[in-house]
């Protein structure tokens, strides 16, 4: 197998300095070569499993293609305009040194022996691995203001219960990437809330139209299959104690071996956090690890409408709901998270030296070792934007959408822009740059259909589509930084993650597909829809599926 992975390793890299014979000299449109970076590094990554070099290449070859085809120039352009071109990106940094942060609370909350005070607590609460999935899908569902806080809030809480309850780290990672994005992307108020409103009133005052743009968002979330599915999905896998596929695999393994990871796996975390001793002689207080939570939760939430609200440019009241949703809205959602775990971190530690848990130089011992722990996954985001950067820059994206046939029948439109969108957001890793992206170029199209006498109601469903496809994407690329994050917060080997979760998304994706079949053919009520979508889940996994309870794993039942 190892053979295997370096011949095709090979004659990838020989493709690639072949492809320059190929390609017109000095070309700005690179054409189907533009999907090569993405399609490189994603393959490499699933052959070799290397994800950090995988996702290098990719970025070398992209920036190779726009240096003339120049390899030597391309590694420069890799290595000053890329990688430290998106650490320069303020955005991007604040994300880093907010992971960093969150793994340094975690490192101080579990030298307090908070984690372990939680985990015994909830214990007794949580007694199967059918509870502790149950309880982990509330929690995702409850921190819905932001996908990234959701992730790293979620993740580190629940995990060593799942952990306890032999839930595998693939289930578990599913779990957290599920009820990340989708459940931001259907909130009301959310830190999307405010970009896809953006994108929408763009359009929307380029055509001409007049509208309640967060009227047209709201309308559209009935439409946003994927991301419902995804959540009702879940669900009933987990209440039917139901798998199916790899992770039906990966669970059987955990269950019956207590094996959380495959051998041979790579978790996407240091062990620094694992290997920390905690005092035997200390109290075990679960509000060790629950206040500076909390605080994060709450400094996150607050945040996020202080900081709106000190960036627009029209003050509204900020104490009605109108004023909430518009602060949200413009929030900075990257410099907020950073407030958060930044001071709940400062809170663990005053709560563990006032407590003489430790002193003011162990805590801060603590904390480096679980910043430590989350330097990988940071390497690995820095890559994945940079490759994503790569990407925009060859023109990936405008390739993909520009393949639309101009003469199709438009009620296949909502399908026709769920599968691009999909498919942008696969290969780029990024849903927010496929909602940039598409939206501009489906509204119109749509739009042009209904001033000739079209149905008006595709105007929403495409909307609807294009969130639905870019989550959707998201969920299946190995370079999208929430899918990422996933990972690294429930520790799973990232490939293995990914592996796992693209038949359950493909799934879901597949009934979406359906749906917006006949959201385009039919005006009729979109509940209807969803209810027979929900039927054919339900259906799927009722014939597909396989019990994962102990006593039928046993038996050797299915």
């Amino acid at each position: 197998m190892s053979k295997f992975k370096v011949i095709l390793t090979a004659l990838l890299l020989i493709l690639i300095f072949t492809l320059p014979v190929f390609a017109e000299e000095n070309s700005e449109h690179f054409g189907w070569i533009s999907i090569l970076p993405p399609a490189l590094a994603i393959i490499l990554a699933f052959v070799t499993k290397q994800v950090l070099i995988s996702l290098f290449l990719g970025t070398f070859v992209g920036a190779t293609m726009l240096n003339g085809w120049n390899p030597f120039h391309g590694f420069l352009r890799t290595l000053d305009n890329y990688l430290v071109g998106s650490l320069a990106d303020s955005w991007n940094a604040a994300i880093i040194i907010f992971l960093l942060a969150i793994g340094g609370m975690i490192g101080v909350i579990n030298k307090m022996g908070g984690t372990r005070a939680v985990a015994e607590a909830l214990g007794k609460k949580i007694n199967s691995p059918k509870s502790a999935q149950i309880y982990t899908y509330i929690l995702g569902v409850f921190v819905f203001f932001d996908d990234y806080a959701n992730t790293l809030i979620v993740g580190p809480t629940m995990r060593p219960i799942t952990d306890k309850n032999r839930i595998s780290k693939e289930k578990f990672s599913y779990i957290i990437d599920s009820t990340a994005a989708p459940v931001v992307g259907l909130a009301l108020i959310s830190t999307w809330v405010g970009y896809m409103i953006g994108v929408i009133r763009n359009v929307y005052q380029s055509l001409g139209i007049d509208a309640n743009y967060y009227g047209v968002f709201i309308k559209t979330i009935p439409y946003s299959y994927y991301c419902i599915y995804a959540l009702i999905f879940l669900l009933i896998l987990i209440l039917l104690e139901k798998d199916f596929g790899p992770m039906y695999e990966a669970e059987k393994r955990a269950r019956t071996t207590g094996k959380l990871i495959a051998d041979g796996a790579k978790p996407m975390a240091g062990d620094e956090i694992a290997r920390m001793e905690v005092r035997e002689d200390i109290e075990l207080k679960p509000s060790n690890a629950i206040i500076p939570i909390i605080t994060l939760i709450i400094i996150s939430f607050i945040g996020l409408w202080y900081n709106g609200y000190t960036l627009l440019e029209e003050k509204v009241n900020p104490f009605t709901i109108e004023g909430i949703r518009t602060c949200f809205g413009e929030a900075d959602s990257s410099i907020v998270l950073l407030w958060a775990s930044m001071i709940s971190g400062i809170v663990a530690i005053i709560m563990g030296v006032s407590q003489k848990i430790f002193t003011v130089e162990e805590a801060f011992d603590a904390w480096v070792d679980g910043a430590k722990s989350m330097v990988i996954a940071s390497m690995i985001l820095v890559l994945a934007w940079s490759l994503g950067s790569v990407t925009g820059d060859v023109g990936t994206a405008e390739f993909l959408v520009g393949i639309i046939p101009e003469n199709f029948p438009y009620a296949i439109l909502p399908l026709i822009v769920f599968i691009i969108s999909g498919i942008i957001s696969f290969a780029t890793g990024t849903s927010w740059g496929t909602m940039a992206i598409v939206i501009p170029l489906a509204v119109p199209m749509i739009y042009a259909f209904v001033e000739r006498g079209g149905d008006p109601h595709l105007m929403t469903v495409t909307l609807g589509t294009v969130l639905s496809g870019a989550i959707f994407g998201d969920h299946c690329s190995p370079i999208s930084d929430t899918t990422i994050m996933s990972s690294m917060a429930s520790e799973a080997d990232h490939l293995d993650h990914v592996r796992t979760q693209i038949p359950y998304a493909i799934t879901v994706a597949t009934v979406a597909g359906i749906s917006y079949i006949l959201a385009g053919l039919l005006s009729i009520n979109p509940i209807i829809i969803l209810l027979i979508g929900i039927a054919i889940l339900y259906g799927i996994i009722a014939i597909l599926g396989k019990s994962v309870k102990e006593e039928d794993l046993k038996k050797g039942a299915v």
